[in-house]
């Protein structure tokens, strides 16, 4: 087993918010320290917890601080938290975690704020299980182990779901029958966590787009959009689950759900087989036959890449107007996400087809880095590149929701 390697003198801050986000195999984690402005002063990242596990950690000037592998097993979740705990001890000294915050996918219906996790709570949300299978147990289960670790610490959970609450009935509504719905299948949104701080910045870099109509893009690996009105939701891409609206990696979108039925009959599919199609074999990379990864697919000459990212675009563009018409008008476009904020081409392919709401881009401005407009003067629609940061938000909200 190797040993953790600092490469960086150890890091001095006496109270801090530590942040959680468990993915399937991985485990994101940022300590911010308290303060008039939380200050992110380490982060990182143990992933392939199931097989090859290893563990980095950088500082916010993003060198790296440790590192760190299991060659003789798989830790899964409890052995990177515990390992997480230790390392943090000895490298960050005089570190007192004052509290933990949790991205969880779904909140349901019920739960429309950051809320503090208690045992009632814990088992709320392990009820809404059925709602986000793929999501919500991985989420939960650094809950369980940080309670059972550290008893004494408070938790606070923010949900993905939560910002598009605010959305009319008629926005979460599928057209099926009453005693469906009343189980809780309704459009619920995902990505809310970038969408409330994205709705949180713009009052600062533009007014006008805060208080008006807003279309925000989230496009990486999992892509969605977002109608804001007045900074909240009123219409999301993304519907019952984090498969639906736009194209992304692995995952279809918007699918006619005719097809599903066909491929039960035809491909002799059960539901396992479907969800692995759905979920982890379409998208970027099944349309390409290539990758998932933008950059790669960029980087390529295969026509089939060039096709997987024509559609990908073609998508976002049809969902904008979709959205905008839902808001009667647009004032304001933003990207966000990995691709949206890192990948220059996509935002040109998205942004020339959608010249007749009154969008212009400024081509220099977008071949730039980091927060910018890059719509032209004279464009009526701003067009903004904002960097989203979902565990700031998460560390905030804990912030609140304890009074720290």
């Amino acid at each position: 087993m190797t040993e953790p390697r600092a490469t960086t003198e150890a890091l001095a801050v006496p109270d801090a918010i530590l942040v959680l986000n468990a993915g399937s195999s991985s485990l994101k984690f940022t300590v911010f320290a308290l303060g008039e402005e939380l200050s992110p002063i380490v982060s990182g990242l143990a992933e392939e917890l199931a097989s090859a596990a290893r563990f980095r950690a950088r500082n916010e000037a993003g060198e790296v601080l440790g590192e760190h592998a299991w060659p003789d097993g798989a830790p899964g979740h409890e052995g990177a938290i515990a390992f997480l705990f230790r390392w943090l001890g000895e490298h960050v000294p005089d570190l007192t975690v004052r509290a933990v915050g949790h991205r969880v996918v779904h909140g349901g219906a019920t739960y429309t704020a950051p809320v503090r996790i208690d045992a009632d709570l814990l088992a709320a949300l392990e009820a809404l299980v059925p709602l986000a299978p793929l999501h919500q147990p991985h989420n939960l289960l650094p809950i369980r182990l940080v309670a059972a670790k550290r008893p004494d610490l408070p938790q606070v959970a923010c949900f993905d779901t939560a910002f598009h609450r605010t959305a009319p009935d008629l926005a979460q509504a599928f057209a099926l029958p009453a005693e469906i719905t009343a189980r809780g299948v309704r459009r619920y949104g995902f990505h809310g966590l970038s969408y409330e701080y994205i709705a949180r910045t713009l009052p600062r870099i533009d007014p006008r787009a805060a208080a008006g109509r807003t279309i925000v893009l989230h496009l990486g690996n999992g892509a969605s959009a977002c109608a804001m009105l007045g900074g909240r939701s009123i219409a999301s891409s993304m519907g019952f689950t984090a498969v639906d609206g736009l194209m992304m990696g692995t995952r279809t979108g918007a699918l006619d759900p005719g097809v599903v039925l066909y491929l039960m009959d035809e491909f002799g599919m059960d539901a396992r087989a479907i969800e692995d199609v759905l979920y982890r074999r379409s998208g970027l990379l099944g349309v390409s036959g290539l990758s998932s990864d933008m950059r790669v697919l960029l980087a390529s000459d295969e026509p089939a890449a060039r096709f997987a990212i024509d559609l990908f675009c073609y998508r976002i563009v049809r969902e904008v107007g979709s959205l905008a018409a839902a808001l009667g008008g647009l004032d304001a476009l933003v990207f966000t996400a990995g691709i949206g904020e890192n990948a220059s081409p996509i935002r040109a392919k998205v942004c020339a087809p959608l010249a007749w709401l009154g969008i212009e881009l400024d081509a220099q401005a977008n071949e730039g880095r980091g927060l910018r407009r890059i719509s032209t003067e004279a464009s009526r629609v701003a067009v903004w590149v904002v960097p989203t940061d979902e565990e700031r938000m998460i560390a905030l909200h804990v912030r609140e929701v304890l009074s720290l």
